[in-house]
């Protein structure tokens, strides 16, 4: 009878446990790491970064449904995970490597965050991702665009975004399209900051330029958070270069735009390398200073009613007001492809997580940007990532002009500037 009575008592546990397992099952969260830059100069696009992630969150978190064939939008939470809720844990990288390299330790170590993602600066994710690759966890990023971060042999680093050679060849092709159209185009010059970013961007364009035969004329570097360019504007206005193409983040973004106007000196065209001069910061700072300015893109707002409008009204209520624009979508993007993998995974360990990602698909109707889909190479490159061009035409809205078939309207020359 005791006996039986232990049996019993050992029945009632575990029926106990696996009720409790179940309840828990529905009540567990996730959490997942965001390392951004929310303070220093590049504060505005860490903080526009950081309401992208937040509506991505409320969007799978709430199931409520209405966008699409977008996954994880249909259900409460991970269904992979029986209904599980995504938690993120946001921490500030402060513009800095070291600290961001910081912070995604503290993430794992201290968190116990089940995969990571950011970092904005190319700089700040090589540092970030390479904490995460010695622990063995997922980092996905959705956009930095430095060439070398998925040439390190990592094994869990993931991006999505197209990288700075997908957009050096947009511009080749973009300038050899307005040529053939009696723009001139022969003398480029590229100005650029000097981290990361910077430094990366301007090669690889310099080096996919020159294999298609158009060298650059004229490269500038400067200090990244520098105070003044004078001596940069100067030197473009002395070289009268028919192209420049800008890679800068926010604060010196607006400080070129202002420079130029001070020294008046206007390009018969600029294009810049997304960065700074999508952020919401320029735009407001300085985007009627510019007018003419083409710029790089994989993201629209849809028409009334559609995915990606919808989704930009719900950012607007997080962001103050602002639309979602370019960096901040493939941010939200990369973050959406990484819930989708742990949901698929139906598991937070890192190695699964890893293989799911691993066997990523997704189709352009899943997704908010205008890829051809999310299927990455064996470095972690989303290889069917693209791109486009784009024109703030009133000084206020970017519109797409190229290509042709993608356009909106017809790009405008000259630059007008103010």
């Amino acid at each position: 009878m005791a006996f039986k009575h232990i049996v019993g008592l050992i029945s009632a546990a575990a029926i106990s446990v696996a009720l409790a397992g179940a309840a828990s099952a529905q009540d567990k969260t996730v959490k997942i790491g965001m390392v951004l830059p929310l303070s220093g100069n590049a504060a505005s696009a860490g903080t526009h970064g950081k309401a992208a992630i937040e509506t991505a969150v409320e969007i799978i978190n709430s199931g409520s449904g209405g966008f699409g064939n977008l996954p994880l939008t249909n259900n409460a939470g991970l269904k992979g995970l029986g209904g599980a809720k995504l938690e993120v844990v946001f921490a500030d990288n402060q513009g800095s490597p070291a600290v961001g390299q910081n912070q995604a330790l503290r993430l794992i170590t201290e968190e116990k965050v089940v995969a990571l993602g950011g970092a904005y600066q190319s700089g700040i994710t090589l540092t970030a991702s390479a904490i995460a690759e010695k622990y063995g966890i997922p980092f996905v990023n959705g956009e930095s665009v430095a060439a070398n971060l998925t040439e390190r042999g990592f094994k869990w680093f993931f991006r999505v975004t197209p990288v700075a050679s997908d957009f050096a060849k947009i511009y080749l092709e973009f300038l050899k399209d307005m040529k053939a159209n009696g723009i001139k185009t022969d003398n480029v010059a590229i100005v650029h900051e000097n981290t990361e970013y910077g430094t990366s961007v301007a090669s690889v364009i310099t080096s996919v330029f020159k294999d298609n035969g158009l060298s650059i004329a004229l490269d500038i570097p400067y200090a990244a958070n520098t105070t003044d360019v004078q001596s940069q504007v100067l030197q473009l206005k002395d070289k009268k270069p028919d192209v420049v193409i800008m890679v800068s983040y926010t604060s010196d973004a607006i400080l070129y735009a202002k420079t130029m106007q001070a020294l008046d000196y206007k390009p018969p065209m600029i294009i810049a390398d997304n960065s700074g001069f999508s952020d919401p910061s320029f735009i407001k700072a300085a985007g009627k200073l510019t007018q003419g300015l083409f710029n790089r893109s994989s993201f629209a707002i849809g028409a009334p009613g559609t995915p990606t409008f919808l989704i930009n009204e719900m950012y607007k209520k997080k962001s103050g007001g602002d639309d979602l624009d370019d960096t901040a979508a493939r941010q939200m993007q990369g973050f959406f492809v990484l819930a989708e993998a742990i949901d698929r995974a139906g598991s937070t360990e890192p190695a699964k997580i890893q293989a799911a990602l691993k066997a990523t698909d997704l189709k352009p109707d899943q997704l908010i940007m205008g890829y051809k889909g999310v299927k990455f190479d064996d470095k972690g490159q989303n290889v069917l990532a693209a791109g486009l061009v784009i024109q703030l035409q009133d000084g206020e809205n970017y519109t797409p002009v190229w290509p042709k078939q993608l356009a909106k309207t017809a790009p405008a020359f000259p630059y007008k500037g103010w």
